[in-house]
Parts: C-alpha cells; sequence; structure tokens
C-alpha cells in the first residue's frame, strides 16, 4: 500500500484537530510488533486520527516507525512532535464495520445484558395507589384542594 497525501491546508486542519487528542496506541521498547500493527489499523478504522506515542529514544527508530505505519496502512502522515506521532485514515463507515464483524457479533453487542448492562427497572406506579410521587407533588395536590375548597365557598356565597 501507499501513503496517503493530503492538500497543505487538510493538514493544518487535522493537526489541530489531535491538538487536544491523547494517545490511542504507545509503541514501547519491543518497538513495532504486528500487533501494534494491527492496533493502530482498528484506531484508524474506529477514529480516523490518531495519536501515537513512541517510548524509544532514537530518533531515526521514530522516523523509520513514523514511515512504515504511514505506508502500511495507507494512512497519511499529519505531524511528528518528539515521541507523538499523528496520523489520519478516512474511518470506515458503519456497514463497513457491520460487514467486517458479521450477524451473530451484532447480535451480541445489541443485547444489553451481553455487554454487562443492566436493563432499568420497571417505575412504579404510585399515582395508582393514590400516594404523590414526592413531597413537591404532595404540596401541589394540597394546595390544589385549597384553591378548589375556595372556588366552591365563593360559588355557594353569590
Amino acid at each position: 500500500m501507499t501513503e496517503l497525501i493530503l492538500e497543505r491546508n487538510e493538514r493544518l486542519r487535522l493537526r489541530a484537530q489531535a491538538h487536544h487528542l491523547s494517545p490511542v496506541v504507545m509503541i514501547g521498547e519491543k518497538g513495532m510488533t504486528p500487533a501494534v500493527m494491527k492496533e493502530i489499523a482498528r484506531a484508524l478504522d474506529d477514529h480516523g486520527l490518531i495519536k501515537v506515542h513512541v517510548a524509544g529514544d532514537d530518533r531515526e527508530e521514530r522516523t523509520a516507525i513514523y514511515q512504515s505505519v504511514a505506508d502500511d496502512l495507507s494512512a497519511a502522515r499529519i505531524q511528528m512532535i518528539g515521541k507523538m506521532l499523528v496520523f489520519y485514515r478516512e474511518p470506515l463507515q458503519k456497514e463497513e464495520k457491520e460487514e467486517a464483524l458479521g450477524a451473530s457479533a451484532l447480535r451480541a453487542r445489541a443485547e444489553l445484558g451481553a455487554r454487562g448492562i443492566k436493563k432499568a427497572p420497571a417505575p412504579k406506579k404510585k399515582a395508582a395507589s393514590g400516594k404523590p410521587a414526592s413531597a413537591k407533588d404532595a404540596k401541589r395536590k394540597s394546595r390544589a384542594r385549597l384553591a378548589a375548597k375556595r372556588k366552591t365557598k365563593k360559588s355557594q356565597l353569590s
């Protein structure tokens, strides 16, 4: 694959957006491994614009990593400052992600219990029992009763 080349204005806009990002992938002392490359590809598919932190002190190694990731993953090199590398690639659309995952994985993701999220309990029906739901509701109800009594007394007097 080849590196994605962007126009200057587009690169500047992406640099401004990347300023506030935190590193998504960190490359440790083992350097570039296939697992790290796969994680960078996944992050580019999900986010599009990512920062990568390289822990090594060797500048030539960081430059080589910067070029190899851009070439292998067909990403654009946005910025390299110190140990931070910024890459951009158009993120995958939702339909393309769904095709890559498969139907069974999507069903598992859609179910709340499969993700460890508990379903919300059904609300209690206090109104059916005649009791107000809160203290504010009780005050409102008593004020409404007093207002109704006043109206009936006025209508009886006239």
